[in-house]
C-alpha cells in the first residue's frame, strides 16, 4: 500500500483514538487488577466472603448509598459496635457501597484509614462495579479504591445475595 501524505494524515488521529483506548482499557483492567474481585465468580446461590469467619454467629450487612461521611461514620461505627457486642470471631460484618456511596471507599477517603482497621478486624467492604462503570464515564478511569475494597458485580444484587443467605440487612 502506498501512503500518501493525505493517508497519513487521515490515518494518524485514528492511531492516536486506537491508542487512547488501548491505555484506557488497560487503566481499567489495572484498577479493578488492585483489589479483590468477585467479578468472575459471583454465585447468587453460593455467597463468598474475603475473610474466613468460621464461628460466625451474627451475620450482618449494611447499605452505603449516600454520599455523607457522617453517615459513613455512622455505618462504620455500627460495624465496630457490632464486633465489639458479640465479638469479633462471632460476627460477619459485610459493608456495600454503591451509587454515591461508594464514594466511601476510594483511596483518597477521609475513612480510608479507618476501613483499613476495621478490615483488619474482619469486616468486608464491598464496591458496586456497576457504579464504578457508570463514575468511569465521567471521570476517564475507573475510580481507585482503597486496596480493602472487594468488587462485586452489582451492590444491591450482593445485598440482595446475602440477604437470602440469612443475613441481617441494616442501612443506618
Amino acid at each position: 500500500m502506498i501512503h500518501t501524505p493525505l493517508h497519513r494524515q487521515l490515518m494518524r488521529p485514528a492511531r492516536h483514538l486506537t491508542l487512547a483506548f488501548a491505555l484506557l482499557g488497560a487503566g481499567l483492567m489495572q484498577a479493578q487488577a488492585a483489589n479483590p474481585s468477585m467479578l468472575n465468580d459471583f454465585k447468587f446461590d453460593a455467597p463468598t466472603y474475603i475473610h474466613k469467619l468460621p464461628f460466625a454467629k451474627y451475620d450482618v450487612v449494611l447499605q452505603v448509598s449516600e454520599d455523607e461521611p457522617a453517615r459513613w461514620d455512622l455505618v462504620l461505627n455500627n460495624a465496630q459496635n457490632i464486633l465489639d457486642a458479640v465479638g469479633q470471631e462471632n460476627a460477619r460484618v459485610v459493608v456495600v457501597a454503591y451509587g454515591p456511596g461508594l464514594k466511601m471507599l476510594f483511596k483518597n477517603s477521609p475513612e480510608a484509614k479507618r476501613i483499613s482497621s476495621l478490615n483488619d478486624e474482619g469486616i468486608e467492604f464491598d464496591a458496586c462495579h456497576n457504579t464504578m462503570e457508570g463514575m468511569a464515564k465521567k471521570l476517564g478511569h475507573l475510580p481507585v479504591l482503597v486496596p480493602q475494597a472487594v468488587i462485586v458485580p452489582a451492590g444491591v444484587l450482593r445485598i440482595m445475595q446475602l440477604e437470602h443467605a440469612g443475613f441481617e440487612y441494616i442501612k443506618p
